[in-house]
């Protein structure tokens, strides 16, 4: 799912209109007597968008540059010049000039490959599913050591009824990896959330997620304690402003989260706007004016403070 929410119309065209605001002066910089067109190949899926050519070159010259981007010998280059998808007329007299056939920026120039022999041919270049993959034999795989087939023949000595569960190797690797529970103590109390009031503009984190500020004070949610309820500006939550049946308050499911105070930082956090680019907020996240938890060290508690 999209961290964004949808455009409506009217951001759409105001998008596309930025984006395609300038189209009209995409070759007013290249020099006079070049221009800029779009190559293909009978053979390859490939596009080669904005290629450079002089207008004084001859078509020679034209296929000798064409050879060095997609391989095709000059003697079976065949040149098809189109201009939007439609087929204009075919560059077949090499002593030419490429002006001769008044081709523009932003044309298209076809190449058919007329070898019978090309490389590219069939997809021999680009059809990845032809070339054929190594394969060990079981006879030299039988004799390496640390493999899964050697690691189930030695529990087999063990236990000539032992079977690989799916996932076993997985599950046992992830008990051994898995964090060590943290000491019971008392929750956060009220000193936690000092300075957090209801309707403050806030960040959350991890993420550095943005909103409002919906709830303040104990719950019994988890460990009991203290907990903040934040309405989110976009879809990052995990609920709508609800913990088991009972509400806090109320908002758009997914974009409500409960967090511990320390992980809750009130301050000027505006909602951000899409089409701009960059943080133009870092100034706002200096580490002077954040919380931050005991346990924030390790990434696996981010689930033990926020609901």
């Amino acid at each position: 799912m999209s961290s964004f929410p949808l455009l409506n119309q009217d951001d759409h065209d105001l998008v596309r209109s930025y984006v395609t605001g300038a189209d009209h002066l995409q070759y007013a910089q290249l020099p006079e007597g070049v221009v800029a067109i779009l190559m293909t190949h009978s053979n390859l899926p490939s596009k080669h968008l904005d290629i450079r050519l002089d207008l004084h070159w001859t078509i020679e010259e034209v296929k000798e540059k064409f050879r060095k981007h997609i391989g095709t010998a000059v003697d079976h280059q065949r040149l098809i010049l189109k201009s939007g998808g439609e087929t204009i007329c075919e560059l077949n007299d090499n002593r030419k000039m490429l002006g001769y056939y008044s081709v523009s920026s932003g044309m298209e120039i076809f190449i058919i490959d007329s070898d019978p022999f090309s490389l590219s041919r069939g997809g021999g270049l680009t059809d990845t599913s032809l070339i054929a993959k190594y394969r060990m034999a079981d006879e030299i795989y039988d004799q390496r050591k640390g493999t899964l087939r050697d690691y189930i023949r030695e529990e087999r000595k063990k236990d000539p009824n032992f079977k690989l569960k799916p996932n076993a190797l997985a599950a046992e690797l992830n008990k051994k990896n898995a964090t060590t529970p943290q000491e019971s103590g008392p929750p956060p109390g009220a000193d936690s959330v000092e300075g957090i009031t209801v309707g403050a503009r806030c960040e959350v984190q991890p993420g550095g997620r943005r909103g409002v500020v919906m709830f303040v004070g104990e719950a019994f949610i988890k460990a009991g304690g203290y907990w903040v309820g934040v309405r989110l500006d976009e879809p990052l939550g995990r609920n709508d402003g609800s913990y088991k049946g009972v509400k806090f308050f109320s908002c758009p499911d997914g974009y409500g989260v409960f967090a511990r105070g320390c992980n809750v930082n009130v301050g000027y956090f505006p909602e951000l706007d899409i089409l701009l680019e960059g943080d133009e907020d870092e100034e706002d996240e200096e580490d002077g004016g954040k919380k931050k938890c005991d346990d924030d060290d390790d990434d696996d508690d981010d689930d033990e403070d926020e609901i």
